[in-house]
């Protein structure tokens, strides 16, 4: 999860509606119990753990929290649902300009767990830098099946 200043915002609309350009989903499969792939995911504290590629800290801003990145704070919040298992992760310059990056945690009949994330391409957002952005995305997906113990 890679986002830097080009983000899809969400929040109060001024003007038309942005298109989205492009947008990928990526799904992962890891030997681990729903639940506890879930809680990791859901907790703020553990972004700095697996999302190495983006995030270099976390901190707190009053209520809010701020992610320190190699380019500068971004405040971010979690929104979280343990029963469908959706992990929503926005990212943003501010509190009412945020980018969604969902993801969603599915137990696997066999017992695995299936952890798929969205990636949007905003419509500022250069096609080389979504693409390099992409790959940091998918540098984060290798870090957590390590994390939870594929190869």
């Amino acid at each position: 999860m890679c986002f830097r200043h080009n983000l899809l915002i969400i929040g109060p609309r001024r003007g038309p509606t942005p298109e989205i350009t492009n947008n990928r989903t990526v799904t992962i499969i890891v030997p681990a119990a729903k639940d506890s792939v879930f809680n990791f995911l859901a907790s703020i504290e553990n972004l700095p753990v697996w999302a190495t590629e983006f995030c270099e800290g976390i901190k707190q801003d009053g209520n809010h929290y701020k992610v320190i990145t190699s380019t500068g704070e971004l405040f971010f919040r979690i929104e979280s649902d343990r029963k469908t298992g959706v992990v929503d992760m926005f990212v943003g310059p501010m509190l009412d300009q945020m980018g969604i990056f969902p993801c969603r945690v599915i137990a696997m009949p066999t017992g695995p767990t299936a952890v798929s994330f969205t990636f949007f391409q905003a419509p500022d957002m250069p096609g080389e830098v979504y693409d390099q952005q992409f790959k940091s995305l998918l540098v984060e997906l290798d870090g957590l099946k390590r994390r939870f113990g594929s190869k």
